[in-house]
């Protein structure tokens, strides 16, 4: 549905009240707004490559970017720096970013490469940006801090570690915003490859974006199996959510990054974003960052 193609698409949030999908490309620094009404893209720039993007309550985004967590202004594209992490670690960028039920905004780190497929392990972890701008940090040494949501209940933390190459299942504390306990959920098959992004479904199943696979994946968190798999028209898939008037279309969002010339040229679809039409179930509203 979105034929301008993105470097890293990535973090996909629909937004019900522009009736617009709003995503990140990470390598080109840039926060994307795309309209199904108007097919147009419009975008910001912004100053570091840019992880994730979410929805603030009293409008306009939080974003992580660079190693900082700031806000974005849609209409004056003014960033405002909330908070600097992680600055004895240059090399390390945030990743995957979403909103809890309580308004809280997690986002993981990660280290960048240093050369293709070389990059520092255990640089990363996962924190938690409060309301009133407070920080925890809730994980540590994690090489690539990727996708997350949250169980129907609000009981369970899902978390993705990319080089885990897995989906862990943490306790969650609503109350607090704390984690814990965590345990191996699914473990990717060598055909799923890496995966990245990550979103859930009113039944409670997760769905999971798998780079370099080609695919997304639904996983059911009660047995740890995958029950579903939808392939796409190119390989380096990096994220997906639900979205449309009633939440039952999926976004997913792709990278042409990555790929070499020869392999470009017979990926014609690598970095667009797809709609996937007809899976008999639906999203969940995103939260809003309460601040």
């Amino acid at each position: 549905v979105v034929k301008e193609k993105n470097r890293m698409g990535e973090c996909p949030v629909w937004e019900e009240r522009e009736n617009a999908l709003v995503y990140v490309d990470i390598n080109s620094q840039k926060v994307c707004r795309w309209s199904p009404v108007t097919n147009e893209v419009q975008s910001v720039s912004v100053d570091a490559r840019v992880g994730s993007v979410a929805l603030r309550q009293c409008g306009g985004y939080v974003i992580a970017l660079g190693t900082r967590f700031a806000f974005l202004d849609w209409d004056t594209e003014a960033v405002t720096t909330i908070l600097e992490l992680e600055q004895d670690k240059p090399n390390n960028r945030f990743n995957d970013g979403k909103v809890d039920p309580k308004g809280r905004f997690f986002a993981g780190t990660m280290a960048e490469e240093t050369a293709p497929g070389v990059r520092a392990r255990r640089q990363g972890a996962l924190y938690t940006l409060f309301p009133d701008h407070s920080v925890i940090k809730q994980l540590d040494q994690l090489d690539i801090s990727n996708g997350l949501d949250w169980s129907l209940d609000h009981r369970t933390f899902f978390h993705i570690d990319s080089l885990s190459y897995a989906v862990h299942a943490f306790s969650y504390d609503v109350h607090t915003g704390k984690i814990a306990c965590p345990k191996l959920l699914y473990h990717l098959e060598k055909e799923e490859q890496m995966p990245d992004g990550m979103c859930i479904d009113t039944e409670g199943k997760l769905w999971v974006a798998c780079i370099d696979g080609g695919r997304v994946i639904r996983i059911d968190p009660e047995t740890g199996k995958r029950i579903q798999t939808v392939r796409l028209p190119t390989p380096r898939i990096t994220s997906c959510c639900f979205g449309g008037k009633d939440y039952s279309e999926m976004y997913v969002t792709s990278a042409y990054d990555g790929l070499d010339e020869a392999t470009l040229a017979k990926e014609p679809h690598a970095g667009e974003i797809f709609k996937i039409t007809g899976l008999g179930v639906k999203g969940i509203p995103q939260n809003f960052y309460a601040a």
